[in-house]
């Protein structure tokens, strides 16, 4: 499955520059909000989240006070608030994590 920011598969996971996504252009923005904006704003909670996501071939993290949304690679693709749902409008509706 192809992933925006496949590019970033040649630099080490372990370096701390790549734990954060690289900005999305606009393009590559819309359409990842068209994909994952469900599952962020309808998950009944924590557990549901995570696997609806995995279920698309995403996981979430927390990496620096923010939500990353990785793909199955464990690269960085974006964060919450890139989406619009910025993580704390997940913690006001979902609560702390359980994950």
């Amino acid at each position: 499955m192809h992933h925006p920011n496949d590019m970033q598969a040649d630099q080490p996971i372990s370096d701390p520059a790549n734990l954060l996504p690289k900005q999305l252009d606009c393009e590559t923005r819309a359409l990842l909000r068209l994909f994952l904006n469900p599952i962020l704003e309808s998950a009944k909670d924590w557990p549901d989240l995570h696997q609806k996501l995995d279920e698309k071939g995403y996981r979430a993290s927390f990496v620096q006070g923010r939500m990353v949304i990785s793909n199955d690679r464990d690269l960085p693709v974006c964060t919450g608030r890139d989406l619009g749902v910025p993580l704390e409008a997940v913690l006001a509706r979902l609560g702390a994590p359980t994950r």
